[in-house]
C-alpha cells in the first residue's frame, strides 16, 4: 500500500470512529454530518467521498469485516467445504470479538433506527451472494445450476451462524466465547441436532 492510500485509509478511519462516537453520545438520528465532519476535520464533501451515507458510517465496521473474510477466503489454497465455511465463520467472529463495545453499539442502533436496520441487511445479502460467488469456483462439478444452489445454501447457513452467535454474544456480554458457540451451532447441524425438516417422496 502506497503513501496516498495509508492516508486515505487513516482518513476513512477516522471519520468512521468520530462518527461513531457522535452517534454514541447523541443519538443517530440528532447527529449531522456537519459534526461529523467538523470532529475529523475535513470538509462535508470529503466525508461524502469516503462515506456516501451516514449508514455507512455506523456499519462500516462490520462491512469490513465481512468483506475482509470473503477476500481472504478466495486468496486460500483449495480445501474442504466444511472447513471452509468454518474458516470464514471463524475470520468474522474474529474480528467482531476483538471489538465488543462496537459491535453492541451497531446492535443497538440499528434496533432503534430502520434505516441502519435496512442498511445492515443489505449488508449481509451482498456478503451471503459474494461468498456463493467465490463457493461457486471451489465447489466440484460442472453443473452451473446444481453448484449455485449449493453455494447460495452454504453462504446461506455461514451467515446464518454467524448472525445467531453475534446476536447470543451480544445479548449475554461476557459469559459467551463466539467462536466456541459456532463450532457448537455447526456440530448441531452435522450431527442432526438442528431439526431440519425431513424430505418426502410423493
Amino acid at each position: 500500500m502506497g503513501l496516498r492510500e495509508v492516508k486515505r485509509e487513516r482518513t476513512r478511519r477516522l471519520i468512521a470512529d468520530k462518527a461513531f462516537e457522535l452517534f454514541s453520545d447523541n443519538g443517530f438520528g440528532r447527529t449531522t454530518v456537519e459534526q461529523i465532519a467538523a470532529a475529523a476535520e475535513v470538509g462535508p464533501s470529503t466525508l461524502y467521498r469516503y462515506f456516501p451515507t451516514k449508514e455507512g458510517l455506523v456499519l462500516e465496521f462490520v462491512d469490513d469485516c465481512l468483506a475482509d473474510a470473503v477476500d481472504w477466503f478466495h486468496q486460500q489454497p483449495s480445501m474442504e467445504l466444511p472447513d471452509g465455511l468454518r474458516a470464514v465463520i471463524e475470520r468474522v467472529l474474529e474480528q467482531l470479538e476483538a471489538n465488543p463495545d462496537r459491535v453492541r453499539a451497531v446492535f443497538d442502533l440499528a434496533e432503534q433506527n430502520g434505516s441502519v436496520s435496512a442498511h445492515l441487511n443489505e449488508l449481509i445479502w451482498r456478503f451471503r451472494n459474494d461468498l456463493a460467488d467465490v463457493l461457486i469456483r471451489r465447489l466440484p462439478g460442472d453443473d452451473l445450476r446444481n453448484l449455485e444452489f449449493v453455494a447460495a445454501l452454504s453462504a446461506g447457513i455461514a451467515m446464518n451462524v454467524i448472525e445467531n452467535v453475534v446476536r447470543v454474544w451480544v445479548d449475554h456480554p461476557g459469559t459467551v466465547d463466539a467462536k466456541t458457540l459456532a463450532r457448537q451451532a455447526m456440530r448441531l447441524l452435522s450431527s442432526g441436532g438442528v431439526p431440519l425438516p425431513g424430505t418426502h417422496d410423493a
